[in-house]
């Protein structure tokens, strides 16, 4: 499957079929709790931390599912992506575990600790300009250049259905505990993690509402939700969530996500630093800047939380040293 060829909308039963299939191959992270949080939330918090995800974020679940589903010639050929740092890293790792040459074209200001991951799996990096640069184009011409298949970071079927299987562990785990979620706030970039849970959630816990959290500046998904079309961001935002700085919602996400959400909501940076310090000190969990944002809007109380039972997805933990000391200062 090409970066031209038409791609379909994926399903619950994909979802589904992409849990089965990484069965054994993702760690499936564990659902955390804290008093504390139930007392600040005035309700029952259950957090998905995936920063202690293989290569330190949710997108290794997204990048093996697709990386699986490759063919012979599709391997031979290799793949190639645009990513700030977490999608690259887990296509590196999903492509060095099955033995297929990945490129990743990142941007010149990504996390230092990103990019040199991101080399430890063995992946050829190509920089960009954010702002600039148009990352679909990008990764065509490359792809064109090496007969290489694009795998990009959210816009593809098997990438959103893979990052699904998230939600699917929440909804087994919260069950098996005796709670039913009343809604699940998700970390939002280009759509492809919130659009897997959204479908998760409609096939396993129908009823949940699903919330988009994105950075203050960069809430794309929330605009384009109230517009009923997908809009783009102006680009002027803080890059503090790198993992989360796409322009505009995904083709496939936008319309697996439009009819599915409950809304969007943004987290200023200071938000985002308070969320950072309480996982890390509460929870126990080093949480990157855009990993954190859907906890930072439980505890801005931006999430509807008193009196029901709240899924936050951490989704990634892989923070800049320097940025994180910043945000354990600014308490």
């Amino acid at each position: 499957m090409n970066a031209i060829s038409p791609l379909p909308l994926p399903t619950y039963a994909d979802v589904e079929a992409a849990a089965q299939r990484l069965a054994g191959r993702v760690l499936r992270t564990p659902m955390l709790r804290h008093p504390l949080l139930d007392q600040l939330a005035g309700g029952t918090v259950l957090v998905k931390p995936e920063p202690l995800q293989r290569t330190g974020s949710f997108k290794f679940r997204g990048a093996t599912n697709a990386v699986l589903q490759l063919d012979a010639a599709q391997r031979q050929g290799g793949v190639v992506t645009h990513s700030s740092g977490n999608h690259g890293q887990a296509i590196a790792a999903a492509a060095a575990a099955e033995g297929v040459r990945a490129l990743i074209a990142m941007p010149q200001d990504a996390p230092a600790i990103k990019v040199e991951s991101t080399r430890r799996w063995g992946a050829e990096i190509t920089f960009f300009d954010r702002h600039n640069t148009d990352r679909e184009a990008l990764s065509a011409q490359l792809a064109a250049e090496r007969g290489a298949t694009v795998l990009p970071p959210f816009d593809h079927p098997h990438v959103i259905a893979g990052q699904g299987s998230l939600a699917l562990e929440l909804i087994e785990d919260a069950r098996a505990a005796g709670h039913r979620l009343d809604a699940l706030a998700v970390c939002t970039g280009g759509g492809g993690l919130i659009a897997g849970c959204a479908l998760a959630v409609e096939g396993a816990s129908p009823g949940t509402e699903v919330w988009a959290v994105e950075p203050e500046g960069w809430d794309d998904t929330a605009r384009s939700l109230a517009a009923g079309e997908r809009l783009a961001n102006d680009g002027k935002g803080l890059n503090l969530c790198d993992a989360l700085l796409s322009m505009r919602p995904g083709e496939l996400t936008f319309a697996v996500n439009q009819p599915r959400l409950a809304g969007g909501v943004s987290v200023t940076p200071e938000e985002v630093f308070r969320a950072m310090r309480f996982a890390f000190e509460a929870l126990k969990v080093v949480v990157e800047p855009g990993g954190s944002v859907a906890l930072a809007a439980l505890l801005a109380g931006k999430i509807p939380a008193r009196g029901r039972t709240i899924g936050i997805v951490l989704s990634g933990g892989n923070v800049d040293p320097a940025v994180f000391a910043k945000a354990l200062a600014a308490g």
